[in-house]
């Protein structure tokens, strides 16, 4: 039976995600409860705001079951805020926030700087063909630190902005705002596969 692939709904561009694992052939169900969480076998955490979607997150009864399948090794794809928020810390967040530690990583929120400083760039990424792919950075974070078991697949000026580690995946950037899907491909195909 193919691997169902959810989809984190509590914010942030929910349907381009799905659209775009459904255009790779994956089973995709929205997760906003924990009984959605138990129905699916891998998690993509879309972007939007982190701090938002951590008390979204407490608020829905996820953060705990989340953290805990997390823990038990199911794949997550975190993209933007998901990074931040599948991250071992982040470091400028509020005192409160949360973070998952599915990957060792410590992440700064918006350190690209802010929305007018969002810009858009081609990448070169471990793992997919020698063609760039093209990456859009909304108010992105940057990885501060990586752990020993983390992989760097892409950097931007020498600051990695995509990172593996197991079956956890995450990216800086928004994948579902290109009409490239490789970066789905690689977690459904390699990560998710593994």
């Amino acid at each position: 039976m193919p691997a169902v692939v959810g989809v984190l709904a509590l914010q942030g561009a929910v349907g381009l995600h799905a659209r775009a694992l459904q255009r790779l052939g994956s089973s995709v169900r929205e997760v906003r409860t924990a009984a959605d969480l138990d129905a699916v076998d891998a998690l993509v955490v879309p972007g939007g705001e982190s701090t938002t979607m951590s008390k979204l997150l407490e608020a829905n009864g996820l953060f705990d079951p989340l953290a805990t399948r997390l823990a038990e090794g199911m794949p997550a794809l975190g993209t933007c805020a998901g990074m931040i928020l599948l991250a071992a810390d982040v470091l400028d967040g509020r005192a409160d926030q949360r973070c998952l530690g599915a990957i060792d990583i410590d992440v700064r929120r918006n350190a690209f700087g802010r929305q007018v400083d969002s810009f858009e760039t081609d990448l070169q990424v471990i793992g997919l063909d020698e063609a760039p792919v093209h990456a859009v950075f909304i108010r992105a974070p940057v990885v501060d630190r990586v752990g020993s078991e983390v992989e760097v697949l892409a950097e931007v000026e020498t600051r990695p902005v995509a990172c593996r580690q197991g079956p956890v995946m995450v990216t800086a950037f928004h994948p579902e705002l290109s009409s490239d899907l490789r970066i789905h491909e690689l977690f459904v195909s390699r990560v998710l596969a593994a």
